[in-house]
C-alpha cells in the first residue's frame, strides 16, 4: 500500500550545508503506521541533494562539504550563466534521492548513520519528499 507524498521544508542558511534530517523523516514513518515497507526520500531541486552518511562525528559534515570543494573548484570557467554550475555538479555527484528499508515501524539504518540534506546553492527555501511504500 503506498501513503500520499508529505514534504518536509528545509530552509537553509549558508551557500552550502549539510542538515541532518534523520529525525524529520522518522516522524513521516511514524505518523504513518508503517511497520514494514520502503522509504523514499526524494530531493527536487538540482543544486541540493540528499545522502546518509555518519551522524556521530558533526566534524563529517564540514570534511564532505570540504572534499566536495576540493573535487569541484568553484571557479574554473564554467560556461552556466547562472554561476553555480559548482552546486549542479556536487548535486549530480551526491543524489536526489534516498530509499530506506522500515522495519518495526523504524528507519533501518546502521548504528553511525543519518540521513543528510546538502544545500549547495543557499541559502533557500528547500523541500524535500517522503514517500511511504507499505510491504
Amino acid at each position: 500500500m503506498s501513503h500520499e507524498i508529505k514534504t518536509i521544508n528545509v530552509p537553509t542558511s549558508a551557500v552550502k550545508e549539510i542538515i541532518d534530517i534523520t529525525s524529520d523523516i522518522s516522524l513521516v514513518v511514524r505518523e504513518s503506521g508503517v511497520r514494514s515497507g520502503i522509504c523514499y526520500v526524494f530531493v527536487p531541486h538540482t543544486t541540493a541533494a540528499v545522502t546518509i552518511n555518519e551522524n556521530a562525528d558533526p566534524d563529517v559534515k564540514s570534511d564532505i562539504l570540504k572534499g566536495f570543494d576540493s573535487i569541484v573548484p568553484e571557479k574554473i570557467g564554467y560556461r552556466h550563466a547562472e554561476g553555480n554550475s559548482p552546486a549542479h555538479i556536487r548535486t549530480t555527484m551526491t543524489g536526489s534521492g534516498e530509499n530506506i528499508m522500515i522495519d518495526g515501524g523504524r528507519l533501518v539504518l546502521g548504528t553511525w548513520q543519518g540521513v543528510y540534506f546538502c544545500e549547495f546553492d543557499g541559502p533557500r527555501k528547500r523541500k524535500v519528499y517522503v514517500k511511504i511504500l507499505e510491504g
